[in-house]
């Protein structure tokens, strides 16, 4: 589920708002220790343009 939730969020990254709203279902959707692994890739490749919007969903899930 991790490559898939990769896939998509590569795919919608031109749109801030399809952005935010499939990183909010690829946090509900996936495990734990997969979620520091989505985060750190989130930051890698989104976190110039995205940054709060990584840092206000990764809040949430604490």
């Amino acid at each position: 589920m991790l490559e898939y939730f990769k896939i998509i969020l590569s795919k919608v990254s031109f749109d801030k708002k399809l952005f935010e709203r499939e990183l909010r279902k690829a946090i509900k959707s996936l495990l734990k220790d997969e979620l520091n692994e989505l985060k750190n890739w989130c930051y890698a490749q989104f976190g110039k343009v995205y940054g709060p919007i990584i840092d206000r969903q990764f809040v949430l899930t604490q």
